[in-house]
Parts: structure tokens; sequence; C-alpha cells
């Protein structure tokens, strides 16, 4: 009865009439934010969120590791189950933490681009000798986006002068930082400054910034995270990185046989930790499942290609390039 009394509290108010009213998602509104949002009267510690236009779920979110070795099943190796509201990144660092603690670190982990970040591309290194492989996100200048202008990769940093030098020959006149970022995903920001009495001069200042008051600030990261970042999104260009991206792809596989295999996406039980046991006594039927199906002393078959993957070789349409190779 008390979470009900909430939802009806979060959700209904009385208007100057004395009307009973329904709130709407409206800004001001007064409805607390979804990480904080009772939907629920029968667990209070589900919650609602959205990905996209099209998913929507009121619950929980589970994350899966599993294996990708070629000379044996696939089996997995860790399961966390977090609120529905939460970010992908906030649950790499203890899959990492626990992966270690039971001896099962592996040296490279491929992901998804929800769960990388500089910050956490840089932590897995540090703190776990774990190469964390998964496409970084681009550069988010409107330069770079529309391929005209200068961005961010076309001023030179100097960073033993602590000095940018923008296309033109410019050099700036301050730098500052690094700021921290409200973010625990996004790395520390340094501002390098450029003058009125610089930009405004500069004969190709649109190209530069569409700000007539303002002169250009470039900001970039730490000489460390810039140096990764730049050899993160070299290498992402490289077929060599695609081709061992590619065998990411098998997890949705295994995301498939969890769901309608097994049922996983229905909790059975009430509160997070409860839906944990299950997601975890999940993964333990579905890694007997596996190994029972292992001959001994053989090696795993390869996954055999999905009806969809099969239409497309019969159709001659090419497979995309990131879609996993089927031996």
């Amino acid at each position: 009865m008390q979470s009900l009394r909430q939802i009806l509290v979060q959700n209904y108010y009385w208007d100057p009439a004395g009307r009973l009213r329904w709130r709407d998602n409206d800004a001001g509104s007064g409805l607390p934010p979804s990480a904080n949002r009772i939907v629920s009267p029968y667990d209070p510690t589900a919650r609602y969120a959205r990905r996209g236009q099209v998913t929507r779920w009121t619950g929980f979110l589970a994350h899966v590791t599993e294996t990708c070795s070629d000379d044996g099943p696939n089996v997995i190796t860790d399961v966390v189950t977090m609120p529905a509201t939460s970010a992908d990144t906030e649950a790499l660092p203890g899959i990492h933490t626990r992966l270690e603690r039971r001896g099962l670190r592996p040296d490279q982990h491929l992901v998804d681009g929800g769960y990388t970040s500089l910050v956490h591309l840089a932590q897995a290194e540090r703190e776990h000798q774990i190469t964390l492989v998964g496409p970084l996100p681009g550069n988010p200048t409107h330069q770079h986006r529309r391929g005209e202008g200068f961005a961010r990769d076309d001023f030179r940093i100097d960073f033993d002068r602590q000095e940018v030098t923008c296309p033109q020959g410019q050099v700036s006149k301050g730098r500052h930082g690094p700021y921290p970022t409200s973010s625990p995903t996004a790395a520390p920001l340094i501002v390098a400054r450029f003058t009125k009495s610089q930009c405004h001069p500069c004969p190709v200042r649109a190209k530069c910034t569409t700000s007539r008051e303002s002169a250009r600030n470039v900001g970039f990261p730490p000489r460390e995270l810039l140096e990764l970042q730049r050899r993160n999104r070299t290498e992402q260009q490289e077929p060599a990185w695609h081709k061992r991206y590619a065998v990411r792809s098998g997890v949705e596989g295994t995301i498939c046989e969890f769901v309608h295999g097994h049922g996983m996406r229905r909790c059975r039980y009430r509160g997070q930790a409860k839906a944990h046991l299950q997601h975890v006594l999940t993964a333990i039927a579905v890694n007997v499942e596996r190994l029972s199906q292992q001959p001994p002393g053989e090696s795993a078959p390869p996954r055999p290609p999905t009806a969809f993957q099969d239409y497309l070789d019969q159709q001659g349409i090419p497979r995309l390039r990131y879609w996993r190779a089927v031996s």
C-alpha cells in the first residue's frame, strides 16, 4: 500500500478548481526523474526506461559477458543486474573487477559503443590490463560532422609548450584546465583560447566559427587520453579492427537465447536482488546446456548462420562488414 500511495502522489495532483488531474511528462510537471520514480505498486525498485524510439520496458537492466574462444564452447562468465535507467558504462568497472577476482580476466574485452569512453578505455588498461575494444564516439564538432571547416584535429596541439596553433598559424593566447566534467564517463577537458584580435581579421573565419562576437575555443583531453583517442579512431578505420570486432556480434545470439529460450526478460521475483538471482541462475542453466552438448575431447563447432544470413547469401546480397564471419 505504501508504494501505491507513492504512485498516486507522483502521478496525480489537484488543480486550482479542486479537480484531480494526471501529471504529464512535460518539464515542470512535478514528476520525479525516471531514476527515482516508482512505476509499479508491486515492486518499488523497478524503473521505467527507454532506448531509442522503440524499446521501452519497466524493470531492470542485465549485462551478460561471455567468452569467444575458438577451441571450446562459449560460456557466460559474468552477469550483473542494474537499474533500468543506468548507463551501460556504469557496469563496466564492476565487470572487470569480478572477472579479475575470479581468475577470468580477458586480454581483450569486445563491447558495443554504449560501453566505450576514453575514461573506461584508460581505466581498463591501467587497472586491469584489459584492452577494451569498441567504437569510440566520433568527433562531435559541427565542422567534422559536415565535412567542412576546421575541426579540432586541424589544430596542432603542443603539450610541451602548452600551445595550440590554428590552421592559419595563429598561436593560442591562453590555456585553461583540465576541467573536471560532470559525467564520470567524460574525460577532463583542456580549453585553449584564441582572442578576438586573432580571429576577427582571419580571412577564413567562417570555416572556423559561426559566432560573430566571440573567438574560437578548442577543447581537448589531456595528452595520454588524446593519444589514446587518436590511436583508437585510427584503428577503427582498418580492416583488421573490423575483423576482430565482428566476433562481438555473437553475443546478440546469446541475448536471444536468454530471452526466448529461458524467459529472462520476465522477472519471476520482486526486487533487484532477487531479479539478479534469477539472472545468475539463468546463466548457469545456459552454461550447463552448452557444456552438455559438447562431446568430450572435441572442439566446439562454429555457430550456424541465422535464417536472415542464409537468405542474404541465397540472394547474393553481401553481409555488412561488422557481421561475424561464419565458417
